[in-house]
Parts: C-alpha cells; structure tokens; sequence
C-alpha cells in the first residue's frame, strides 16, 4: 500500500483481523506499568480507587451543595405558595366586588381572614398605594393590597448561621377595578 497502514481490526485477508495487541504478549504490551514484578498487589492495583473516591464525592455533594439547595427549594415554594393566595384573594374581589364600594369597612370584613392557611390582612387605598389607607365612608377606593407572612426555619443553612428570613412577608397590590 502506498505508505500507509491498515486500520485497527480491518481484515488484511480474508478471516483474519490484525489486533493491536497481540495475542501472546497482551499483557506486556498493553498493560505496561500496571503490577511490578513480584506480581499484582493491592498497592500496585488502582483500578478500584474511583470506586472509593466516589463514595466521598457523593458524600461531599450531597451535604454540601444539596442539602442546603433544598432549604432555598422549601423557602421559594412557601414563597410562591403564599403569594398564590394573596393572589387568590386578589381574584376573588376582583370576581366578586362588594355591592356597595363606598363601605369600606362592610366590605373588608366580608372577605375571608385565611387563604391556603395563610391569615391575610387587607388595606384599601383611596390614592396612591402605602400612602394612607381610605378611612370610612371615604370616597371611592382606587387599590386594594393583601399580606401575609410565613415562618421559615432552614434546616442546614440556619445551622451555618446564614437566614433568608425568619418572618417573611409578601404583599400583593392590584388596581380596584
């Protein structure tokens, strides 16, 4: 051939395929450094060593980064849990208005203190949100706005000393449509 070899295991003739190694000295040609010359030991073997030191990766993974990944997992599903029912709240005045607007009292103690086992506290603005709520008998409310809050207790990042938040508090605003 003009130079160049055969490919691993590509038949040279007919029945027969040319291997690397070769039969009779497969074990000095392709294992070279892998004993010495007493014969195999458990010192010179290192064949089961990534099965040990897999123990001790996994170890270290899963106490170190996904225990703690769990602890944020549980805030951010109260946090959306929460939030929902304010946000159900939201859609049930917004569905169901109260018959008379103007009473603003009437209307706040209709609505129900607890969503999903959240206890939700309403405001009712006249003007612009967080500046002062509408008192009775004021005039037409412009937004309303839900809270509501939750404890969290963090099993692994509490015991590092590091708090996303105790008491968290989520607050829902909407326009009074």
């Amino acid at each position: 051939m003009s130079g160049f070899e055969t490919p691993i295991a590509a038949p040279t003739k007919r029945n027969e395929i040319k291997m690397l190694c070769g039969s009779k000295a497969f074990g000095t040609k392709c294992f070279k450094g892998q004993g010495n010359a007493r014969g195999n030991t458990l010192l010179s073997d290192q064949r089961g060593a990534v099965a040990f030191e897999t123990m001790i990766v996994y170890l270290f993974v899963g106490t170190g980064l996904l225990l703690p990944l769990a602890d944020v997992a549980v805030a951010g599903l109260k946090y959306s849990s929460a939030y929902q029912a304010l946000r159900d709240m939201g859609q049930r005045v917004q569905f169901s208005p109260p018959p008379d607007v103007t009473s603003i009292a009437s209307w706040q103690s209709s609505l129900p203190s607890n969503v999903d086992g959240y206890s939700v506290s309403v405001q009712v603005y006249c003007g612009n949100p967080g500046v002062a709520p509408c008192a009775s008998g004021a005039t037409v409310p412009k937004y309303y706005t839900f809270t509501t809050s939750f404890t969290l207790s963090p099993m692994v990042l509490g015991r590092l000393g590091i708090s996303l938040c105790s008491t968290c508090t989520v607050t829902y605003s909407q326009p009074f449509q």
